[in-house]
């Protein structure tokens, strides 16, 4: 069995200037693309994200504070964000663990109900690397969201964005299309796999409220000015080709009562502009497949 290939035997190298320009339809210059996370964080393992340093400095099992951190999200930050995308009209991306589906189906099933696209994000939160059998979860994974909602998912995203070389080729063995892991580029790309060509769109870990919340410690207001940032600078180059605004979010994170107002801006903000299309990850997929002819 040959060697997996590493991520430059599947990517040749491009600069975005040598390529020709992508057109969006009509009069569109801009797809926004919120991807938002819905996870099962097991009480009996690590705790995915901390907020509160371990009192002796090493992290104690059970963890229950941040077990019920990301609770908070489930329960009562996730309906802030239903509400919101409702009243927009946007369907976003649901990067979810396929245990949602066991633990929290009342989430899952407002989600399915509302027409969101579910992307598939591991059975539950764990970096990939721990997986015994990898391949096995990608499947049990997409298996489950596909029964649950009569569609099997055809985008991907592992938790914390953690793949190992061999990742690739099996989620096209799966089924996925397009994943969100490849961080690398303002548009989407295709990467080699050994089961034939796999799409990458562009995901963020910039425009993410995990980094910029959670880890660098920026008040409440800091994603809404990073985003407008971001959105004014591909807004300008997208006269000259098709741009992309990822924004990445959590229910335990952007959905707390003083940082929702900022997520609520940063809508009225782009929608304030001409050309801005809100696309989920299957939407912009199918129109990449159609002007690059993948």
């Amino acid at each position: 069995m040959s060697a997996p290939m590493i991520p430059n035997q599947r990517a040749d190298f491009s600069a975005i200037v040598d390529r020709p320009p992508l057109k969006l339809p009509g009069k569109a210059r801009i797809v926004f693309w919120t991807i938002v996370n819905y996870e099962v964080w097991d009480v009996g393992k690590p705790m995915a994200r901390q907020l509160l340093p371990a009192p002796t400095g090493a992290p104690m099992l059970p963890d229950v504070v941040h077990w019920g951190f990301h609770e908070y999200g489930m329960r009562v930050g996730c309906w802030r964000f239903f509400e919101l995308y409702k009243r927009l009209g946007i369907r976003p991306t649901l990067s979810a663990n396929a245990r949602i589906i066991e633990d929290y189906r009342r989430v899952a099933e407002e989600a399915r109900d509302a027409g969101w696209e579910f992307m598939g994000h591991a059975y539950e939160q764990g970096p990939i690397h721990k997986e015994a059998d990898q391949a096995g979860m990608i499947n049990r994974s997409m298996d489950m969201m596909e029964k649950f909602t009569g569609k099997r998912p055809v985008g991907w995203l592992g938790p914390g964005l953690t793949q190992t070389l061999e990742t690739p080729d099996l989620l096209t063995a799966a089924g996925v299309k397009y994943i969100g892991d490849w961080v690398y580029d303002d548009e989407p790309t295709v990467i080699r796999t050994t089961n034939g060509p796999l799409v990458t769109l562009p995901y963020t870990i910039e425009t993410n409220d995990i980094p910029v919340m959670i880890i660098q410690h920026h008040n409440s207001d800091y994603l809404l000015q990073m985003v407008k940032d971001q959105f004014d600078r591909l807004y300008q180059e997208s006269e000259h080709r098709a741009k992309f605004v990822a924004l990445a979010i959590h229910p335990y994170i952007s959905g707390q009562p003083h940082r929702i107002k900022y997520l609520e801006q940063i809508y009225d903000y782009a929608n304030g502009h001409e050309g801005v299309l809100h696309w989920n990850g299957e939407q912009i997929l199918d129109w990449y497949k159609g002007v690059a002819k993948t």
